[in-house]
């Protein structure tokens, strides 16, 4: 009898986790794919876009790590499909939901390896473009202005998009890491 009680404990703790856990990526990752297409339209659009050169390889690994978050979005659905199983007569073993939260720890840590050094390559190019800025304030000067290299609203909602990645794949790696620990704890 004390099995079925641990064994409902557990299907409700990976169940709540689970949906918890998708849907904190679910709202970070809309806010992603709407920043990167944003910045994709108003990059075009944009008259000056050839100096934002440094932001390419930022963005592509921005978009690399938000790819994991789609896959990470997916073991979180996995995640509560399992918190279910356990509850029912046909539970998983441990070792084979120990695997399915292993998966999610591992492309949580790659998508964290992508933005991470996405992030360099952003903020990296930023400090480029803000050290070329000349001092002061020009009013009033025209095309000479944009000589001066202004951070545009642009620049730093690519910042932005990678940041919301960055926290996505920290919250899946906290819940993953604390739902193997719970899977693990009587062993």
């Amino acid at each position: 009898m004390a099995a079925k009680v641990d064994f409902q404990l557990l299907s409700i703790g990976l169940r709540r986790m689970g949906w918890v856990r998708f849907w904190i990526q679910t709202v970070l990752g809309i806010v992603v794919v709407g920043v990167l297409l944003f910045n994709n339209v108003g990059s075009s659009l944009a008259r000056n876009s050839e100096r934002a050169l440094g932001l390419g390889p930022g963005l592509t690994l921005t978009t690399l790590a938000f790819f994991c978050l789609l896959y990470s979005l997916w073991q979180g659905w996995l995640i509560v499909r399992t918190g279910r199983a356990l509850n029912s007569a046909a539970r998983p073993t441990r070792g084979e939901t120990g695997r399915l939260l292993k998966r999610g720890v591992i492309v949580d840590l790659l998508g964290l390896v992508f933005s991470s050094v996405g992030y360099q390559s952003l903020a990296g190019s930023l400090f480029v473009q803000a050290s070329m800025q000349a001092p002061g304030i020009s009013i009033g000067a025209g095309i000479a202005a944009m000589d001066n290299y202004p951070i545009t609203s642009l620049e730093m909602l690519s910042v932005l998009s990678n940041t919301q990645v960055l926290f996505a794949h920290i919250i899946g790696l906290i819940f993953s890491l604390w739902l193997l620990q719970r899977i693990y704890r009587n062993s």
